[in-house]
């Protein structure tokens, strides 16, 4: 509508600017900005509490973690190459398993949560089989402990992608405490942001040190480089935004959750709208907002509601579509078939606006527009 106040999908969460003025004041006094400074530290520690987790580790972004992971973990280095994994994912999460020499091998997912489904995995397995890169999709909890069982049969590694999950529990245990490690984005756009930036959650004290040397250029001492690494740092700007978001975090959960909530009782219930509702024993950080319309039952498809709601200034995103199987940049190694489930959500659904400060009556008048569009 002309004049009207344009909803984006997601907007970033941000500490009162004179809160973020007083935490980076003092590098000015330190010109100490890069290279693991206090704030880095002070950022990494306080993230490791929060989490619950034995060890974790910063890095620039969320991708630069997930890719470093998978080359300390030295996969692939004895003929074994394939990951399996899933489609309905981001770009990223797929993109670092290429990058690193392995070959994804990508499994359907389950109906209910739109994570990887557990027993579709290891009718997979070969002989090449190195890992599972399983994704707590728009921060819903994988089958854990039906994915360990089947690791551990085969000896498999398993890293969780958890950019979608940071905060989220399941029975009080946090989701960085399974696997043999756990990748989290902290991008603008997630619950807990550091502007860009990301981490790897991790028991083993070794795979911790490993990654702190990979992340700068494998350097191991002041005359050591034992690794062909990268530069993977986070910088002090970037910490200092962590740290100051990271006080207000559980505050903009509640106010998600409240978001949520009312899309839930709006939306839940009508024919032909599947909207996803975490379980009791999950402590959720409602990070997305994904609604799944049945044409045949709603009256109307996934890209009409997109466009009504864009007409009346309204953001949504069709995400996850196209699967990463689709992406042009690899036609012809994979098909989409072969996980039908996958294709058929990605073909349906639509994550709708959620973020902390979305007032309740911008929510209204979504599912307003919504629901008239299948009238």
């Amino acid at each position: 509508m002309p004049g009207q106040r344009k909803i984006l999908v997601t907007r970033s969460s941000m500490p009162p600017f004179e809160e973020y003025c007083d935490e980076i004041r003092e590098l000015w006094d330190t010109h100490w900005l890069t290279n693991r400074g206090v704030k880095h530290r002070q950022l990494e520690d306080a993230i490791q509490e929060y989490l619950g987790v034995e060890h974790m580790t910063l890095f620039v972004n969320g991708h630069s973690a997930l890719e470093c992971v998978l080359e300390t973990m030295e996969l692939g280095r004895d003929g074994r190459d394939e990951v399996i994994t899933t489609p309905f994912t981001f770009a990223s999460t797929t993109h670092a398993i290429v990058r690193k020499g392995l070959r994804p091998v990508f499994c359907d997912i389950r109906p209910g949560d739109y994570t990887l489904d557990p027993s579709k995995i290891e009718s997979l397995v070969t002989e090449r089989t190195c890992a599972i890169v399983p994704v707590h999709v728009y921060g819903n909890v994988c089958d854990v402990d039906a994915i360990e069982e089947v690791a551990g049969r085969h000896g498999l590694k398993v890293v969780y992608d958890a950019a979608h999950a940071f905060g989220v529990e399941r029975d009080g245990v946090g989701v960085g405490s399974f696997g043999d490690a756990s990748m989290f984005s902290f991008h603008a756009t997630k619950v807990f942001n550091t502007i860009e930036g990301g981490a790897v959650a991790h028991p083993d004290g070794v795979l911790s040190d490993r990654l702190a040397q990979w992340r700068n250029f494998g350097i191991t001492g002041p005359e050591d480089v034992v690794y062909v690494g990268g530069n993977s740092k986070m910088n002090e700007f970037a910490a200092a935004m962590g740290i100051c978001n990271l006080r207000h975090v559980d505050n903009e959960i509640a106010k998600r959750k409240a978001v949520a909530e009312r899309y839930w009782e709006l939306l839940g219930g009508v024919p032909g709208v599947k909207v996803c509702v975490p379980p009791s024993n999950v402590r959720h950080n409602y990070a997305y907002m994904p609604v799944v319309f049945d044409p045949a039952e709603f009256g109307a498809t996934r890209d009409d509601v997109l466009d009504a709601l864009a007409r009346e200034g309204v953001g949504a995103r069709k995400y996850f579509h196209p699967l990463v199987s689709d992406y042009a940049c690899y036609a012809g190694r994979f098909d989409s078939s072969d996980t039908p489930v996958a294709r058929e959500v990605a073909a349906r659904v639509l994550t709708l606006p959620l973020y902390a400060g979305l007032a309740l009556a911008d929510v209204d008048r979504i599912c307003g527009i919504t629901l008239k569009v299948g009238a």
